[in-house]
């Protein structure tokens, strides 16, 4: 039984590392210089449009239907 639960909290422990999980983080950009460069105008061009989508998504970005103007709603002049 003992063997079964070692052998079990070992694999966990290595699927737990071999998937992302490892409790030291790992670096988020590369060190070679143009590649991070590369890296950081993809990230900062995904933050910058993720404004653009709110704004999409909740019909935020539809023209205003307010006018300084009281109309009455009919057609006409």
């Amino acid at each position: 039984m003992r063997k079964t639960l070692a052998a079990m909290a070992l694999l966990v422990a290595i699927l737990a590392l071999s998937e992302g999980c490892a409790p030291v983080p790992l670096p988020h950009y590369a060190a070679w210089g143009p590649r991070r460069a590369d890296e950081l105008l993809v990230d900062s061009e995904n933050l910058r449009m993720i404004g653009d989508e709110w704004e999409r998504f909740w019909f935020l970005d539809q023209p205003s239907h307010l006018t300084p103007f009281r109309t009455h709603g009919g057609l006409g002049p």
